[in-house]
């Protein structure tokens, strides 16, 4: 059983070695379409010892085979024909996020297309990129930077935008010549199965990408795995300080984008109705499920009721329904268990704030995790519903007394991952995004570009992923020092 559109060959299976495997335990994960609650299809569940096969697999593939050992350029020629191949089925990774998740239709063909077009970025940035330089020195008559893969990989991607961020992982990956074991989330498996599909219509030589789905302990006993020398983990701040913790005690490479709680500030220059419009259009998007998603909005004490009320306005106009209804604006949360969630933050909220519009469940619908946007007025920024991410449509309004304040009250977080300057001030914008913390910011929108580097400040992540400075992250830097240039390096 699969989401119609959706043809994968072996879901019962794991991908390790080059060969579809059957799991260990012979258990399966069920998926469940968020839209209706019902069961759209399995896949199978490593077990620990699965978990342990694929990393042995990789360990080979990186040790004795030949994908370290190639030039870039070969490892490039590999990577366009897996990259046609993602382009062919770019329908199908739509479908499944849609099924999976809940995410809008009308969106997910973009979101597909962005993700292979940073993959085809990657692969004309490794086309140039220096793995070998030479470097003045006071030494030696030739001295070398060399850029070499770090090793096996652990690619941990979270159930939200699962192609989107999988993908990046593994292009820098196999790009840098490391073996990956992907680590799907369990609730969202399909991408990492047509990523490898695609891997081995492609014919990448055996254990250089393998795939195990697993559950916690599964996934604990492939961070701990000595075989494993770098952590790719996108997920929750909970999550990422057990994984920085496992890999601090035998100092494995980790990469870490976590959590967020961005702030909007908007400049008594702006239009309340255009800021009203961009803020609850933000916050519906992904069903407000993105680390980096605009949370807070933040304006001026003398502005705040105004701004209240056009957001109110705007987020009651909202469309919610089907994913696969192009009417829609807001489709369901991904599952139940972050539907209650979102749910007790709005029960805080109401104790600890002005409750403005919103945070129940629409009455026309009966079936499904949809849940009415929901905006707070008055909200205290040390509050719980200001400071802990929420992952839902839920946004704070938060008063500043002027600008300074409103950079102060940004930065009043643990997080520090994305953010934005509502202004028509270009230099006010530039001004104030350098005194906020975190890791992106854009002017007048929700702005994230997946072919510039993402990651954040404080906990928001540790590292960065995509672009130069995300290949980076996949290499060691060797110095060798020499007393003629080598052969090997003739031009």
């Amino acid at each position: 059983m699969l989401p119609n559109g959706v043809t994968i060959q072996h879901p019962d299976r794991l991908f390790i070695e080059g060969k579809w495997i059957a799991a260990s335990g012979r258990k399966q994960f069920e998926l469940v379409d968020p839209n209706t609650e019902l069961l759209i299809g399995q896949v199978a569940e490593a077990s620990p010892e699965d978990m342990d096969r694929a990393v042995a697999a990789a360990r080979r593939a990186f040790d004795e085979g030949p994908w370290p050992r190639m030039q870039a350029a070969e490892r490039i020629q590999w990577l366009r024909r897996m990259h046609a191949e993602l382009e062919r089925r770019a329908p199908e990774i739509a479908q499944a996020w849609v099924a999976q998740v809940g995410g809008l239709a009308m969106i997910s063909g973009p979101m597909t297309h962005s993700a292979n077009a940073a993959f085809e970025s990657m692969l004309a940035l490794a086309d140039t990129f220096g793995f070998v330089e030479a470097r003045p020195s006071a030494v030696a008559n030739v001295a070398l930077l060399i850029r070499e893969p770090v090793g096996v990989v652990a690619a941990i991607a979270p159930w939200n935008a699962p192609y989107v961020i999988m993908l990046a992982k593994v292009v820098s990956a196999l790009v840098a010549g490391c073996t990956v074991v992907m680590k799907p989330a369990p609730e969202t498996p399909l991408e990492a199965y047509l990523i490898a599909e695609a891997a081995e219509a492609a014919g990448l030589p055996p254990g250089v990408l393998n795939l195990a789905c697993g559950d916690r302990e599964a996934s604990e006993r492939l961070v701990v795995n000595p075989a494993v020398d770098k952590v790719s983990f996108t997920g929750s701040t909970l999550a990422g300080r057990r994984i920085a913790s496992l890999c601090g005690e035998r100092i494995a490479r980790c990469t870490l984008e976590l959590g967020g709680k961005s702030a909007a500030i908007v400049r008594d220059d702006f239009p309340l109705e255009e800021a009203a419009a961009i803020l609850a259009q933000s916050i519906v998007m992904l069903s407000g499920q993105v680390c980096g998603m605009l949370s807070r909005a933040i304006v001026s004490r003398a502005r705040h009721d105004a701004l209240a009320e056009a957001i109110k306005r705007e987020m009651q106009r909202i469309r919610i329904g089907n994913s696969d209804d192009p009417q829609t604006q807001l489709g369901p949360l991904a599952m139940k268990r972050q539907l209650e969630r979102v749910e007790s933050y709005v029960e805080e909220g109401k104790r600890t704030a002005d409750h403005v519009t919103g945070g129940d469940r629409p009455a026309h619908l009966n079936r499904g995790y949809f849940l009415e946007p929901a905006l707070f007025a008055n909200v205290d920024n040390r509050s719980r519903i200001a400071q802990e991410e929420i992952f839902g449509p839920v946004l704070s309004l938060i008063p500043a007394q002027d600008d300074a304040d409103a950079v102060r009250i940004a930065n009043e977080s643990a997080y520090g991952l994305n953010g934005a300057i509502f202004t028509h001030d270009a230099d006010a914008a530039y001004r104030m995004a350098r005194a906020i913390r975190t890791g992106n910011i854009a002017q007048n929108a929700m702005r994230i570009d997946p072919a510039l580097p993402i990651g954040g400040f404080k906990q928001s992540g540790v590292g960065r992923e995509g672009s130069e400075e995300g290949l980076l992250s996949y290499l060691e830097t060797k110095t060798v020092l020499l007393d003629a240039r080598p052969k090997a390096l003739a031009d």
